[in-house]
């Protein structure tokens, strides 16, 4: 039974999706200006946790992640260099798709693009608008929040004790300070669209409501992001959805903590930051993903490098297990020892079950090649089944959820790999062949460059120094 903490219940719930045996999971996505940072990645990652576990578990998983390609920042970036906000928009889409595959993250079921949901978006304002939740003001429309009885719901948040703050927009013809914006009127050289307004674009809010029931229905089962999109983004997601629908927009609310940098959270707009492509040309993508996994998603990271090369060495020893059980099972006896594998799925699922705990999931598989390999090393050895049920475990667990291997893969150092087993394979053959000489040349020449090769009686593994 998995439990979840919902941030709209502040409570930990037993989880039941709409639909038996199917999940609706809607994340929210990049505003694609600039290169997402590690802390955007954390949010990207923890999502992937979820939805492989729960793929994992035999759900079937509609994953949506959106793109928002129209925004303030992204018109700002245009005007910065000179050329249209598409260009811009289209970009940074791409970088985005190319980095998130770098860090091992399954595609999206589909990742809509505000610009491509223009009608959505139009009609829920009109209908909003129809319910007098909405009004128009020469060609800007906004929400009014004080039609709506349920607002600060999520966040806590009492609207009287309420101000504009730094992500509320402060603008005098509005009726409260806290009404946000629906529909925007165009100003010169930005990118317009027709409404029955006039020309203008959606405000930020409107289009995650649009693109979630579009692709997920007027109600869905999880909706996710970072905690910053608490208030007023996931709040004002709410207040428009079920004002527009009358039903209930979400079910289940997961909030990821910040990622810090020296205790402070880590932000474009303070500077603080490194990108996803800076820290994947020093660390593969397992490490990262390790690192992560390793603090509870709900709980602020601080991010430090030590942190990261002692991930590096951990994703390094899991690497190495699956590499040695491939190798063991060519040789393994088809009579020996079995290893208890129910034992370790069982703590594992029950680690998982308890809100997505992989820290607690992390410890269990260090513990697991701990044991596995003391059981290699035992005189009576282990049979060819149970050394595949092992690895089969392991690649669903390590593989499957947290997703290491296919980070390797996907990663820079992914055709790396590649080249290298392709030249242990070679070697294999040249000492097969006993010329000796040319395979020492081989593990030579690696070192040389910082592979190291392990030859065991299990096989041979390499590890990078």
């Amino acid at each position: 039974m998995i439990q979840i903490y919902n941030t709209l219940t502040r409570k930990k719930e037993e989880f039941r999706p709409i639909t038996g045996g199917e999940v609706k999971f809607y994340v929210c996505g990049p505003t694609v200006y600039d290169y997402f940072h590690i802390g955007n990645g954390r949010s990207f990652i923890n999502a992937d946790f979820i939805r492989r576990y729960l793929e994992y578990r035999g759900y079937k998983v509609t994953f949506i992640m959106n793109v928002t390609d129209v925004d303030d920042k992204i018109i700002k970036k245009a005007n910065a260099e000179g050329v249209e906000s598409a260009v811009i928009a289209a970009k940074y889409t791409q970088a985005f798709f190319e980095d998130l595959a770098k860090l091992g993250v399954k595609p999206a079921t589909v990742h809509p693009k505000a610009t491509e949901h223009m009608k959505e978006i139009i009609d829920i304002i009109k209908r909003l608008e129809e319910k007098g939740v909405a009004y128009n003001v020469k060609g800007d429309v906004f929400y009014d929040i004080s039609r709506f009885n349920g607002y600060g719901k999520l966040s806590g948040k009492n609207i009287d004790e309420l101000e504009a703050g730094s992500r509320v927009e402060v603008n005098e013809i509005k009726k409260h300070p806290l009404d946000f914006s629906l529909w925007k009127s165009a100003k010169p050289g930005e990118p317009f669209w027709e409404s029955p307004w006039g020309n203008g674009r959606p405000g930020w809010h409107i289009e995650c409501s649009a693109m979630s029931s579009k692709h997920l229905g007027e109600t869905f089962d999880i909706h996710a992001g970072g905690s910053d999109l608490i208030f007023p983004h996931h709040e004002n997601e709410i207040a428009q959805s079920e004002a527009c629908f009358g039903k209930t927009f979400a079910n289940y609310w997961i909030h990821f903590g910040f990622l810090n940098i020296d205790n402070t959270k880590m932000s474009k707009s303070l500077g603080n930051f490194f990108t996803v492509r800076e820290i994947l040309e020093k660390y593969p993508a397992a490490a990262i993903r390790l690192f992560f996994a390793q603090t509870h998603f709900s709980v602020q990271l601080n991010f430090t490098q030590e942190a990261l090369e002692a991930a590096a060495k951990g994703s390094e020893k899991m690497q190495n297990l699956k590499d040695s059980l491939a190798s063991y099972i060519q040789t393994a006896p088809e009579n020996g020892s079995v290893f208890p594998v129910d034992e370790y799925r069982a703590k594992f699922n029950e680690a998982m079950d308890d809100n997505f705990n992989t820290p607690n999931a992390v410890a269990l598989l260090f513990d697991f090649i701990r044991d596995v390999n003391r059981h290699l090393d035992k005189e009576e050895k282990l049979s060819k089944v149970s050394a595949a049920e092992v690895l089969k475990f392991f690649d669903e667990t390590a593989g499957g959820v947290l997703g290491l291997f296919a980070a390797r893969e996907t990663g820079n150092s992914g055709r790396e790999d590649d080249v290298i087993r392709l030249l242990l394979e070679i070697r294999s053959d040249l000492k097969k062949e006993k010329n000796y000489r040319l395979s020492d040349v081989i593990r030579d020449r690696l070192k040389e460059i910082g592979i190291e090769i392990r030859d065991s009686k299990e096989g041979t593994t390499f590890r990078k120094l």
